[in-house]
């Protein structure tokens, strides 16, 4: 009950906490066991330095704002309403975690912080290998984003954030995550060199087996065979990330401007997709069977871990070309056709905003895409559909764009 709970806010304490931090230069406030330690060997050794209880007034200072924050954030549920996801103040408690060698670049400097109540890629054991980077954080992140979308045992291999394969396991595989890593690999061997891989489900022998010649810097996922373990040991370089078991995808995007912040709701695929897509505007050609269906669901879903502008190309619910980050959707068009190669013949394509004009789905469809799956609303919308019947080519609106910059 709300009463209840305010008769439990705590005023004296946080108050008595916040005199002796002001106080530092003659008093030493412990409000944390981690500082036992310390604090005990300084009395040993004569007392506390007014350093060290500068430094413990400070953790104090913490304390108290984090018990603050957290009866702000339960009064503002209280009032709030339907505003209560976004919050007229935000605030973000984190500790650092640890320092990175460097930033993006080694020029600059950079720490990993892990948020309160976080369950991420933050909160991940690392079991062996190098240590983080930047970097690596980034893309590690990246590659959850884009396996964890999908529901069947699926790999996601990503270099600078961006997906070089994505895959779901082979119908009726031996060892499905392994099958999954295989044809993920398969869509750019070239460019998964030296790539961070993420698995949804745990890592097997066989999966490790089939990355022992391939370069990887990072590989994470919910756990591991301990054969896959010894496997990786003999790849010192390799970093190992284990997934905490409360792992779960953030409801909230959060991304600093100057001067601010953006705060959005995730963009996340409903659990029922396929129920969802039942729903598309069919506006050329004819519904595909199960299978295309099905491979078209999954060039919808694998798209939105794309940079924009984004095109997927799919086979057997696996990329074959992916177009990204291009300045013009009928750039990234012709990248994944290009790199697609032979594979591009009979393929489906997903675009994740609308075709502005017909040039894009134009060089998918003389390409020999056999389907196309797209937002809608272009103005020219009609020249888009009408260069996708006069081909014959399938093409369904989804009515909801997925970009991600």
């Amino acid at each position: 009950q709300g009463d209840d709970v305010v008769e439990q806010i705590d005023i004296g304490g946080p108050a008595m906490v916040r005199a002796s931090a002001k106080n530092y230069a003659n008093v030493a406030i412990v409000v944390s066991p981690e500082s036992y330690g310390s604090v005990i060997e300084a009395i040993r050794a004569g007392g506390t330095s007014l350093a060290q209880r500068r430094e413990l007034a400070a953790r104090a200072f913490a304390h108290t704002a984090e018990y603050d924050r957290a009866v702000a954030t339960w009064f503002a549920d209280e009032t709030l309403g339907e505003d209560v996801d976004l919050p007229a103040h935000l605030t973000i408690r984190a500790e650092r975690l640890s320092t990175l060698r460097y930033g993006e670049n080694m020029h600059q400097r950079a720490a990993i912080y892990t948020r309160t109540g976080g369950h991420g890629i933050a909160q991940a054991t690392q079991l062996q290998g190098k240590e983080m980077s930047y970097n690596n954080y980034v893309d590690a992140d990246a590659a959850l984003r884009a396996a964890f979308d999908l529901v069947k045992p699926a790999v996601a291999i990503i270099k600078h954030a961006n997906p070089c394969g994505i895959a779901v396991s082979a119908p009726n595989a031996l060892d499905p995550i392994a099958s999954a890593h295989l044809r993920a690999h398969a869509c750019d061997p070239v460019s998964a060199f030296g790539g961070v891989i993420a698995a949804n489900r745990k890592v097997t022998l066989k999966m490790a087996e089939n990355l022992r010649d391939i370069f990887t810097e990072v590989i994470v996922a919910p756990d591991f065979e301990p054969e896959a373990l010894e496997v990786f040991r003999l790849k010192n370089n390799l970093r190992v990330l284990k997934l905490p078991d409360d792992w779960k995808q953030e409801p909230m995007d959060v991304r600093l401007i100057s001067g601010g912040l953006l705060l959005q709701d995730a963009d996340r695929f409903p659990d029922d997709i396929e129920s969802v897509a039942t729903d598309w505007e069919l506006v050329s050609g004819e519904r595909p069977e199960a299978d295309a269906m099905t491979n078209l669901i999954f060039a919808w879903k694998t798209c939105r871990a794309v940079k924009s502008n984004a095109i997927v190309l799919a086979k057997d619910s696996a990329t074959v070309g992916i177009g990204m980050g291009q300045v013009n959707r009928v750039d990234s068009c012709r990248l994944a056709v290009e790199r697609a190669g032979d594979r591009v013949q009979g393929a489906v394509a997903a675009s994740d905003a609308f075709f502005p004009f017909a040039d894009g789905p134009q060089v998918l469809i003389d390409a020999g895409v056999s389907a196309i799956v797209q937002p809608g609303g272009s103005v020219r919308d009609e020249e888009v559909v009408k260069a996708a019947r006069d081909a014959g080519v399938t093409m369904f609106f989804t009515r909801e764009r997925h970009f991600f910059h």
